[in-house]
């Protein structure tokens, strides 16, 4: 029987994990592997574990009962090991780079940052701001079949969406990567310009939700800021 891996702890975590059940169909008690050093929450599972709701579910319920005592580090959905023993060979030999690692999220927490720009109000705003944008604009409703007109436009608008967002991104970095031990910027997806994670210091979380309840009470630009936290430390798991 294989054995699902959760995240990995020192050794001194009380990794309290009486009635919590894990992943699969089957879901099995969560328990804990150890080694002199270090220890690993899992679980036994008879099937290949495929993202389904409530396997995800299940592996952030034990991610976050684990923060509730400590920082763990928590692994990515889906590691498994062929059995208990091979579990200790990897925590024996990677025993220095799980002890870096867990030293470095060591009492933090993870809290991510999204931002978004409402698309009608960022248009209207370049539309309000640039002369030439209004006027190319005018003579298209106008019904001028100029067809370089329409061309014009749209790369004008193209090119100031790309400097606004980036410019915007630059900015509530620089109001909140100082609020964390850490930060790292991801790619951003869909509409969002900015997806920001930082690692946050348990107990110096106040500084970062008021700085977020500040954007939010700024003038109302069409600018939507969205604080997700505390959270494992996923994304500063080397």
């Amino acid at each position: 029987m294989a054995v699902y891996v959760y995240a990995i702890t020192l050794r001194e975590h009380p990794c309290r994990t009486d009635g919590i059940t894990g992943v699969g169909a089957h879901a099995g008690p969560v328990r804990v592997v150890s080694t002199q050093e270090l220890n690993a929450v899992v679980s036994d599972v008879d099937e290949e574990i495929r993202p389904k709701r409530r396997d995800v579910a299940a592996h952030q319920a034990v991610q976050n009962g684990l923060m509730a005592d400590g920082t763990p580090l928590p692994l990515q959905f889906g590691y498994t090991a062929p059995d208990d023993e091979a579990v200790r060979h990897v925590l024996r030999e990677q025993e220095p780079a799980y002890r870096a690692a867990l030293e470095r999220v060591q009492g933090c927490a993870e809290y991510n940052v999204k931002a978004s720009w409402e698309q009608d109000r960022l248009l209207r705003r370049i539309l309000d701001d640039s002369p030439r944008g209004r006027g190319l604009n005018e003579e298209i409703l106008a019904g001028s079949q100029d067809p370089r007109l329409p061309l014009e436009l749209g790369r004008m608008i193209a090119d100031e969406v790309d400097v606004r967002r980036s410019n915007a991104a630059a900015e509530l970095c620089r109001a909140l990567m100082p609020l964390g031990r850490e930060s790292i910027l991801h790619t951003p997806g869909g509409e969002d310009f900015l997806n920001l994670s930082v690692l946050v210091p348990r107990g110096g979380e106040d500084a970062l939700l008021k700085a977020h309840a500040d954007l939010g009470r700024a003038p109302d630009d069409g600018v939507t800021v969205r604080l997700v936290g505390p959270l494992p430390p996923y994304s500063f798991v080397a």
